[in-house]
C-alpha cells in the first residue's frame, strides 16, 4: 500500500480535516488543525505531502520521526498540528489496513467505555440550574465551565469579583450536586496575582480540577501554585510534544495532563506523554474542543493508558459521522470498528465545507488593553 495524495477541506464552524488516499483505496482520516489557522496549518500539511507520497502509511512513528526532525525547525502549534493530522490519517489507514482499531495497536483496551465531560458556560447564576438540568438529562456526569464575572480579570482583583465568580461556580455545584465532577478553566488568562485568591476560594466546591491557572509557559509559578492548593491543577492544551510536557512534570506544576491530540503531536506521542505522567502519578484528560475526527483520535488514546480520567468534547458527530458516538450515563462505548472507528457522512456534510473562523478579539472594557480570550 502507498500513499497517493493528501486532501485538506475546511469544515464548519472553525476545523480542517485530512483525508490520505492510498492506491489500495483506503482513506485515512485525521485533523490537522489549530484554532484560527487552518489555512496556514492546511499549507503546513501541503509541504508534507512531497514526503509521504509513495510511502507506506503503516510506518507510522518512522514518518513522525522523519518529518519532525527533517523540519529543522520542531515543535510549535503549526508545524506540530499539521503534524498530528497527519498522524491520526497514518494511524487510521494502518488500523484499517490490519483490520482493528488503533487502540489494539497499543496493547489493546484498558476500559470498555470512555468517561466524557460537557461545557457548561453561564454567566448568570439563576441560569445554572436550567443549563446543568439539561446536561445531567443528556447523560452527562462530568462538566467544565470557565472564569465568569461581569468582567474580564484585572491583574490584582478586588474581593467583589473574587466573590462573583464564586457566586457563579456555587450555583453550578448547587444545581449538579455534590456527585458530579465539574471543572474549571482560567483558561490562562488570569494573572497570577489573582489565580491563587481564586483557587483558594473555590477549594470548598471542589472543582475537579483547576485548567491552566496562569499562562502555561509560566511553568515555575504553575508550580508554586500547585503547592499551595489540594485541588489538581490542569494544563496541556498549548504545549507540544513530550518535551514540553517534561517541564511540567518535573517541577510538579500539574497533576493533571491535558495534550490536545491534533496539536501536540497525535496518538502516539500522547501515549507517550501519558506514560510520562504515569511515572510522575500524574492524570491524563486531552484536550479537544474540535471535530469528531479529533474526537475519535483522543477515544483511541484513551483506551489504551491507564492513568485516563475524563474526555474534552463539543461534538459527538451529529452531522458529521455516519455513526455518531453515543453517550450512556456519561460515557461512550468503546468502538470496535478498524483505524480511528469512524465514517464521515458526506452528504450531511455537503453544507458545513468551507469557513472563515477567526479568533476573538477580546479588549478590556475600561482601558481598551487587549486581553487574553
Amino acid at each position: 500500500m502507498r500513499i497517493t495524495k493528501l486532501e485538506t477541506f475546511l469544515v464548519k464552524p472553525r476545523w480542517l480535516f485530512l483525508k490520505i488516499h492510498t492506491d489500495e483505496g483506503l482513506v485515512g482520516l485525521g485533523e490537522p488543525i489549530l484554532e484560527g489557522r487552518a489555512l496556514t496549518v492546511a499549507q503546513a500539511v501541503a509541504e508534507l505531502e512531497p514526503y509521504l507520497i509513495g510511502k507506506d502509511p503503516t510506518r507510522v512513528i518512522h514518518h513522525w520521526q522523519a518529518m519532525y526532525k527533517h523540519a529543522f525547525y520542531r515543535g510549535g502549534p503549526i508545524l506540530t498540528s499539521a503534524l498530528s493530522g497527519v498522524e491520526h490519517a497514518l494511524w487510521d489507514l494502518t488500523g484499517k489496513a490490519l483490520g482493528v482499531p488503533v487502540y489494539k495497536l497499543f496493547g489493546g483496551p484498558l476500559r470498555e467505555r470512555i468517561k466524557v465531560y460537557a461545557h457548561c458556560g453561564l454567566t448568570r447564576p439563576e441560569e445554572s440550574a436550567a443549563k446543568v438540568q439539561e446536561l445531567i438529562a443528556k447523560g452527562f456526569r462530568a462538566l467544565k465551565t470557565g472564569v465568569r464575572a461581569d468582567r474580564p480579570p484585572r491583574i490584582i482583583e478586588t474581593p467583589a469579583f473574587i466573590d462573583q465568580v464564586v457566586e457563579r461556580f456555587a450555583a453550578l455545584r448547587e444545581a449538579a450536586g455534590k456527585d458530579i465532577d465539574i471543572a474549571i478553566d482560567f483558561h490562562g488568562a488570569v494573572s497570577p496575582q489573582t489565580a491563587m485568591l481564586l483557587i483558594k476560594a473555590l477549594e470548598p466546591f471542589q472543582p475537579m480540577f483547576i485548567e491552566e491557572p496562569v499562562q502555561c509557559q509560566n511553568v515555575d509559578v504553575m508550580a508554586e501554585i500547585a503547592r499551595k492548593t489540594h485541588l489538581p491543577i490542569a494544563t496541556g492544551e498549548r504545549l507540544f510534544t513530550k518535551w514540553a510536557f517534561r517541564e511540567v512534570l518535573e517541577k510538579g506544576a500539574a497533576s493533571v495532563l491535558q495534550p490536545d491530540i491534533a496539536h501536540a503531536g497525535g496518538i502516539f506521542e500522547g501515549r507517550l506523554i501519558a506514560g510520562m505522567a504515569e511515572a510522575y502519578y500524574a492524570a491524563i484528560a486531552p484536550h479537544c474542543p474540535l471535530g469528531p475526527i479529533a474526537l475519535a483520535a483522543c477515544i483511541q488514546l484513551d483506551a489504551a493508558i491507564p492513568n485516563f480520567i475524563a474526555q474534552e468534547q463539543v461534538t459527538l458527530g451529529e452531522g458529521y459521522l455516519k455513526e455518531p458516538f453515543k453517550l450512556k450515563d456519561g460515557y461512550i462505548d468503546l468502538p470496535t470498528k478498524p483505524g480511528l472507528g469512524i465514517e464521515l457522512d458526506e452528504e450531511a456534510m455537503a453544507d458545513k465545507i468551507g469557513h472563515d473562523w477567526r479568533n476573538p478579539e477580546r479588549y478590556d472594557p475600561e482601558d481598551g488593553t487587549a486581553i487574553d480570550w
